[in-house]
């Protein structure tokens, strides 16, 4: 069988948020999410400091937004495509949207929770696994977080 869409990253839009996120001051992490018919249903960065806001991580925000775009609790067939290895509460939340497959680039053994720490989706309470890409993208990834981390202790 063969695939009616053939693979296309999506991760130059992914970084063209998380420069947006670091411009604004946050933490430059970007996020996409892409609908099973190739379609954009989201896209944004960071908005922590923003939005006064400690969940509204570039993950949450781009579930949020394409759940209420398609007016469903699932995003089936959908993938998310992320700058930084998710946290924890966003993997919780990529399990609960039902994201089919999950890209991202660098890897965060500080705070990650797919690869690093709790490792959510190996758990035996996660309801859903997606299928996982990693390291897409992770030098230009890590390269953007290197700095604005380099710039914030520079600036100490």
């Amino acid at each position: 069988m063969t695939d009616a869409h053939p693979f296309k990253s999506h991760m130059e839009r992914a970084l063209t948020e998380a420069r947006a996120a670091g411009a604004r001051g946050e933490v430059p992490v970007g996020a996409v999410i892409i609908a099973r018919d190739g379609a954009v249903l989201a896209q944004n960065g960071n908005r922590t400091r923003e939005r006064a806001d400690p969940t509204a991580h570039a993950e949450m925000l781009v579930i949020r937004e394409a759940c209420a775009q398609l007016g469903a609790e699932r995003l089936i067939g959908a993938d998310l495509y992320v700058t930084l290895e998710p946290c924890p509460m966003c993997a919780a939340a990529i399990s609960n949207a039902r994201i089919a497959r999950l890209y991202y680039g660098a890897a965060d053994p500080k705070s990650g929770g797919i690869a690093q720490g709790p490792r959510v989706f190996s758990h035996p309470q996660c309801h859903h696994r997606p299928e996982i890409y990693d390291e897409i993208a992770a030098g230009e990834s890590e390269a953007l977080l290197r700095d604005f981390f380099s710039g914030l202790r520079a600036d100490r």
